[in-house]
């Protein structure tokens, strides 16, 4: 069980197909990648580096605009997946990350290192909103597509929701390395969609 990968080819295959189905404008293999090169980026600051790839690889696998439970519907695949792969406490720490994504509010573990590592991947999840001007407007119209059947009202009323939700927070990173990478630049663009959102019409 220990020498064996928690994600290997078989599962990244099965997992880039759900991502790759044709109405994810956004929730696709595209946001995994970009997860994983900043998994990559903080390594060195991961306890558990092989549980947030998992963590990332699952997070979005069942993903249905119209639903309410994806969260919890992709932490019970990767139960199911990475059960023998991992020991319970392992499992537990991925699934809860997992759902996690749902509010991006901490999960609350007994272990710093764990706790750590959960802020680190929901800050990944996240790092979008700090993206460069133009890469977070692609992001919003993407969103906007996963959300085709809403109409333009009820969307500027939900997604404005959204927005000032984060604005709201004290602060919209968990960790100190994405406040300074990302906080400022998330928002700057934030405010500007809101802004849009206000005056569309």
């Amino acid at each position: 069980m220990e020498n064996e990968p928690l994600i290997d080819d078989a599962l990244k295959s099965e997992l880039s197909a759900l991502y790759q189905a044709g109405d994810r404008h956004y929730h696709n293999l595209a946001h995994i990648e970009a997860m994983l090169a900043l998994a990559g980026d903080y390594r060195g600051l991961l306890g558990d580096p092989e549980a947030i790839e998992a963590a990332i690889w699952f997070h979005d696998a069942i993903y249905d605009s119209k639903a309410k439970d994806n969260e919890a519907q992709s932490a019970d695949l990767a139960e199911k997946r990475l059960a023998g792969r991992a020991d319970p406490s392992r499992l537990n720490r991925i699934s809860a990350m997992i759902v996690a994504t749902a509010t991006h509010q901490l999960p609350s573990f007994d272990d710093a290192t764990a706790t750590r590592d959960a802020s680190l991947f929901l800050d990944m999840d996240l790092s979008i909103l700090g993206a460069v001007p133009d890469a977070f407007d692609a992001y919003e119209r993407a969103v906007r597509r996963e959300y085709h059947w809403v109409e333009e009202p009820m969307w500027r009323a939900g997604r404005s929701a959204v927005l000032k939700s984060f604005l709201a927070r004290p602060h919209i990173f968990h960790t100190e390395e994405f406040r300074q990478r990302f906080e400022p630049q998330a928002r700057e663009n934030i405010t500007r969609s809101l802004l849009a959102l206000q005056t569309a019409s």
